[in-house]
C-alpha cells in the first residue's frame, strides 16, 4: 500500500471508529477526518471545495428552507391536524391511514418535522381512543424513512448516491426513476408493518421499559424539536405561496427542465425574496449540521477513490464475487449496507459504499444501476435500533420504547426489505 493510501484507511477507520462510539458529534469527526485528509495532502483543496459545494448539498440546504418555510407557515402542522380529524373516526385504521399518508408525504419533504409534528398528535389520538400509542409510533417512524426512499428527493441518501454516482461517470437519477422499486419495497415493509408490527408492539418487551436516549455522535436526531412546533398559526399568504413554489420545484425539477440543485436553491431564494420566510429563519431551517456531516464524509469517500484504495478493495472482492454471481452480489451489497447503516449514519455509509459498488460492477462487467439502487434502498433502512435514524430517536423518546421494541420490529423489517429489494431491483433495473 502507498502511503496515501494507508492514510486515508486510517482515517476511514478512526472516523468510523469514533461514529460508532457516539461520544463526538458526527459532524465534528466528519470534518475531522477531512481535515486530516487535507493536512496530509491526501485530498487536495480543490476536491475537498468540490465535495462542500456538490449538487447534492445544494440541492439538500435548498429542500430543509423550503420545508422548513411550509412549516413556518403553519401549513404542514394544519394537514396533518386535518389529516388526524378525518381519519379519527375509523378508530385504529384510520391511524394506520395517517401513517400511509406521512410516509407519502415522505418521499418530497424532510421526514423529521413530519414525525416531529406527527407524532404527538398520533399519540394523544390514539389515547382518547382507549388505544396504545406504542403501536403506531414506531410505525409512523418507519413508515416515513420506507417513503423517504420513493423519490431522488425524498432523503439526502438518495441525492448523495445520485451525486457520487455522477462524479464516477454514471448518468444521473431522474426524480421518479427509484420509485417503481421503492413503492414495491415500501408495500412489502407497510404490510408487515400493519398486520404483525401492531400485534408485536401491543405487547411490552422482555425489559418492560428503556432510558432515555443520551445523545451524541450519530445518536443525535440532528434537529432541534423546537424548530418545529406544533401550535404555528396558519398564515394562509404564505401557505400558498410556499407550496406553489415547492410544486414548481418538483415540476421543473422531474421534467428534466434544470437540476433538482438549480431549481430549489432558486425556490429558496423566491421564497425569501417574497418574504415568506425571512433570511435568519432561512438560515435557522439549514440544519447544517447534516449538511457538514455529508460534506465532510464526502470527502472522506473521495480519499478512498484517488489513492486507489476503493480499487485495491473492489479488486480484493471480484475474485470470489465473481464465482457467486452479480445476484448474489446484489444481496451481498444490499445487506451489507443494511447492518452498517444501524450504526454509522446513511450519509457515511452512502458515501463510503457508493465507489465500490461502482468499481465492483464494472469489474462484473454488469451495470451499476441496480447496485446504486440496492445502496439507495439500504443505506436510509435503519429498523433495528433506536438510533439508526432520528425519527427513531423522536418516537423512542415520546412513545417511551424499550430498545428491544424496535429489535422485535425492525430485524424482521430489515429482512423483508432486503428480501422483496434484492428481488425486485433486477426487474426493473437490469444487470
Amino acid at each position: 500500500m502507498t502511503t496515501p493510501q494507508i492514510i486515508a484507511l486510517g482515517v476511514l477507520a478512526a472516523v468510523v471508529a469514533a461514529l460508532i462510539q457516539g461520544r463526538v458529534r458526527a459532524d465534528v469527526v466528519a470534518l475531522a477526518g477531512a481535515a486530516v485528509l487535507l493536512g496530509t495532502r491526501t485530498v487536495r483543496p480543490v476536491e475537498a471545495q468540490a465535495a462542500f459545494a456538490s449538487p447534492a448539498i445544494i440541492a439538500l440546504a435548498s429542500l430543509f428552507v423550503i420545508a422548513y418555510a411550509m412549516e413556518l407557515s403553519g401549513l404542514l402542522g394544519l394537514i396533518i391536524r386535518m389529516a388526524i380529524r378525518l381519519c379519527g373516526r375509523l378508530g385504529a385504521m384510520g391511524l394506520w391511514i395517517v401513517i400511509v399518508l406521512a410516509g407519502a408525504a415522505s418521499a418530497f419533504l424532510n421526514n423529521t418535522p413530519i414525525v416531529v409534528l406527527a407524532a404527538p398528535v398520533v399519540r394523544d389520538t390514539a389515547q382518547s381512543m382507549g388505544l396504545s400509542p406504542k403501536r403506531f409510533l414506531i410505525p409512523l417512524s418507519y413508515a416515513t424513512i420506507l417513503g423517504g426512499a420513493c423519490t431522488l428527493i425524498g432523503t439526502s441518501t438518495n441525492l448523495l448516491v445520485n451525486d457520487m454516482a455522477r462524479n464516477a461517470g454514471q448518468p444521473a437519477f431522474g426524480m421518479f426513476e427509484i420509485t417503481p422499486v421503492a413503492l414495491v419495497v415500501a408495500a412489502a415493509g407497510g404490510a408487515y408493518l400493519f398486520f404483525f408490527g401492531g400485534r408485536l408492539l401491543a405487547h411490552p418487551a422482555p425489559d418492560g421499559g428503556g432510558e432515555a436516549p443520551k445523545f451524541g455522535g450519530i445518536n443525535a436526531p440532528g434537529d432541534d424539536p423546537s424548530l418545529f412546533p406544533t401550535d404555528r398559526p396558519l398564515k394562509p399568504g404564505a401557505a400558498a405561496l410556499s407550496l406553489l413554489v415547492f410544486l414548481a420545484v418538483l415540476t421543473v425539477s422531474a421534467l428534466g427542465v434544470a437540476p433538482i440543485a438549480a431549481s430549489a436553491f432558486t425556490g429558496a431564494v423566491l421564497l425569501v425574496l417574497l418574504r415568506v420566510i425571512t433570511a435568519e429563519e432561512a438560515y435557522r431551517g439549514l440544519r447544517p449540521e447534516i449538511l457538514f456531516l455529508i460534506a465532510g464524509m464526502v470527502v472522506v469517500g473521495i480519499s478512498l477513490e484517488v489513492t486507489g484504495l476503493a480499487s485495491t478493495v473492489t479488486d480484493a472482492l471480484v475474485g470470489w464475487v465473481q464465482v457467486l454471481g452479480p445476484m448474489a452480489a446484489l444481496a451481498l451489497v444490499y445487506g451489507a449496507t443494511l447492518l452498517l447503516t444501524e450504526v454509522l449514519s446513511n450519509a457515511a455509509v452512502a458515501v463510503l459504499f457508493a465507489p465500490i459498488v461502482v468499481a465492483l460492477a464494472e469489474s462484473l462487467g454488469v451495470s451499476p444501476r441496480p447496485f446504486l439502487v440496492a445502496l439507495m434502498m439500504s443505506a436510509s433502512a435503519a429498523f433495528a435500533t433506536p438510533f439508526g435514524y432520528q425519527t427513531n430517536v423522536l418516537v423512542y423518546q415520546l412513545g417511551g420504547y424499550a430498545y428491544t421494541d424496535f429489535i422485535r420490529i425492525g430485524v424482521p423489517l430489515n429482512l423483508v426489505t432486503w428480501a422483496v429489494g434484492v428481488a425486485v431491483i433486477p426487474t426493473v433495473f437490469p444487470f
